[in-house]
């Protein structure tokens, strides 16, 4: 099955992509991992990646697409994929289209994790990044031992400013505005599946799973 996640930072889109990879062995592709290695292989096209993010601005969606590209049309996604974090706007959405029917595949289903804004600000505005080994932390979902100090390296910890609640909820509305055209997309294809993702995580992967089941 080829079968898209979406959803808003920190809906965990990124814990049941890997629970699909897990029950279905089919590669987790996340977009935001095809940067960081792109990045630092220094391929060309993480070359301009790099050059778009240092300046601060957005990395343009036919970049986002040639790397996305390249990752499914190697041999272990041949039998199937998760994608994560991509398509995020309908241009995007409709160039992947485009792909996979040139290559003669298609999207099977787009699973969206839904969790309330509150949550989700929620959630955000509580993570905390040890300086040293970059291990995430949450202040209440998953507190250090020892309050600002990470429990693995005794690194200060400390709350990166996007992650600060008016800029989460900045980043929220900017997602919405964006993300949502693209749902509306895939309703349209009757290819959308809407998961309560305000809820405990087994239940969230138990509902994600049963969602793929049925769809066999």
């Amino acid at each position: 099955m080829n079968i898209i996640v979406l959803g808003a930072p920190g809906a965990g889109k990124g814990t049941q992509a890997e629970k699909i990879h897990e029950k279905l062995q089919i590669p987790h592709i996340a977009s935001g991992d095809l940067f960081r290695i792109a990045v630092e292989q220094g391929t060309e096209l993480g070359a301009l990646a790099k050059e778009y993010m240092e300046k601060g601005k957005l990395v343009p969606d036919e970049v986002v697409a040639k790397m996305v590209f390249q990752r499914l049309s190697e041999n272990d996604c041949n039998s199937g994929w998760v994608l994560e974090g991509f398509p995020r706007n309908n241009n995007q959405a409709k160039t992947l289209e485009n792909y996979l029917t040139e290559v003669d595949k298609v999207i099977d289903k787009v699973i969206f994790i839904d969790v309330p804004e509150d949550e989700l600000v929620r959630r955000l505005s509580g993570r905390l990044i040890c300086r040293n080994c970059q291990s995430p932390y949450h202040a209440v979902m998953a507190p250090p031992k020892v309050p600002g100090k990470c429990d693995k390296c005794g690194g200060e910890l400390y709350q990166r400013t996007d992650d600060r609640e008016g800029v989460v909820r900045e980043r929220l509305t900017t997602y919405r505005d964006i993300t949502e055209p693209t749902l509306q997309y895939y309703k349209d294809e009757s290819k959308l599946i809407v998961v309560d993702g305000n809820q405990e995580i087994g239940k969230v992967t138990q509902a994600v799973l049963s969602s793929i089941e049925d769809c066999k």
